[in-house]
């Protein structure tokens, strides 16, 4: 056996299936590094929804993430992926962006 062939807890012995586990590994780390990302940013994103709930109703304030996610959301897939940016779809934005700022600036 050689010494650079050693065995992994999940491999065995064989040098073929080496390559490939050392792979399955860190893509496993890739994953647990995703989950945990995902979870972290949830509750970071969780932690600032709190944060104007303190003193604004909690419908207006969820309204308003809720509206500024999905601009963002659309807009970052016109501009990186190309999605259909028809007229009709850019007024129906523009529409919650109206909804946002009117709950913004109608008093609570």
């Amino acid at each position: 056996m050689d010494d650079d062939c050693m065995a992994h807890p999940y491999c065995g012995w064989d040098r073929r299936n080496h390559l490939g586990c050392r792979n399955e590994v860190h893509w496993s780390l890739d994953t647990l590094l995703a989950e945990y990302l995902r979870r972290d940013s949830v509750l970071v994103d969780l932690y600032l929804l709190s944060i104007p709930i303190r003193q604004l109703p909690a419908g207006t304030t969820y309204s308003v993430w809720v509206g500024i996610g999905s601009i963002g959301v659309t807009l970052f897939g016109i501009i990186m992926f190309g999605e259909n940016a028809s007229p009709m779809r850019l007024a129906c934005l523009g529409l919650i962006l109206v909804g946002v700022i009117g709950l913004k600036l109608l008093p609570a």
